[in-house]
């Protein structure tokens, strides 16, 4: 009997980074686990900023083969060797991203809790979607994307989807065969040690991929 699969890791990086501690940083979590896809989510809208960090995670990534995309600037992942965009705002500009960056890149989308935006996300070309949060976080309106949402997600739609936000090993568990991966980040890197703190994640829901 095949054994069942489990989620990959899909890691989000902290809102600020240090590029003198977080490459080095990333690049021990990519050594000593499986990892997706990075999504470089800066809260800094100075472009050169951007870029700067860009270039030092795009290179960390890319030496272990693990695809970089970012959040939201569709006009960045070009001119800055990204290898996609993940829009925070559903299906909205999904077709306007698949038309400028090409079949090859990266398009994701987060649809909140809306199963209508994930699929209309979808239809209109992106790669995945994602929905969270997946546990009350104190942030946001207080709606949480439900277990059940992902299950029903998996059984009809054949779109990867992504959980994400307010995730531990509870949750973790609950959802592991529901989704296709986790999206993770203020959950370790708060963490002295966020390599060890993603296997208790990994554990959590199972052996990896």
């Amino acid at each position: 009997m095949a054994e069942p699969e489990f989620p990959q890791i899909y890691l989000i990086t902290p809102p600020v980074v240090s590029l003198q501690d977080f490459p080095a940083t990333l690049a021990r979590v990519l050594d000593a686990h499986h990892i997706a896809c990075v999504r470089l989510a800066l809260a800094t809208q100075d472009a050169t900023d951007v870029a700067k960090i860009a270039d030092a995670l795009r290179d960390t990534c890319h030496a272990r083969d693990v695809a970089l995309v970012i959040d939201s600037h569709i006009g960045m992942v070009s001119r800055l060797g990204l290898d996609g965009v993940h829009l925070n705002d559903g299906p909205r500009h999904v077709r306007t991203a698949r038309k400028e960056l090409g079949a090859d890149a990266i398009v994701g989308a987060f649809c909140g809790t809306s199963r209508h935006d994930g699929m209309s996300a979808g239809e209109a070309g992106a790669d995945y979607v994602s929905f969270g949060p997946v546990r009350d976080t104190g942030l946001g309106d207080g709606i949480i994307a439900e277990r059940d949402l992902f299950a029903w997600w998996s059984e009809m739609i054949e779109v990867p989807v992504v959980a994400e936000g307010g995730l531990d090993k509870t949750v973790t568990r609950e959802l592991a065969p529901v989704t296709d991966f986790f999206g993770i980040g203020p959950e370790i890197w708060t963490s002295e040690d966020p390599a060890t703190a993603l296997q208790g994640l990994i554990e959590a829901a199972g052996p990896a991929r």
